[in-house]
């Protein structure tokens, strides 16, 4: 069986425009400095637009602070 690959992590690409996550792409963290910014299609406001990068599962599975 093939290694796993750990130096590449999934993330999001959020769109700048509409704030919504369409695409997911792997980056290499060992030789990648800062967010990854991309300039991809954003299908809801049907024109290009300015993608960056944010954690995969943004909003989910995070443990929330209880009230009281």
């Amino acid at each position: 069986m093939a290694k796993k690959n750990t130096k590449r992590k999934l993330v999001g690409l959020v769109s700048e425009l509409t704030g919504h996550r369409t695409y997911y792409t792997k980056k290499n963290t060992q030789n990648t400095q800062g967010k990854l910014e991309l300039r991809k299609y954003d299908p809801i406001a049907r024109t290009h637009a300015l993608y960056v990068e944010t954690k995969k599962n943004l909003g989910r599975n995070e443990v929330k602070a209880r009230k009281g």
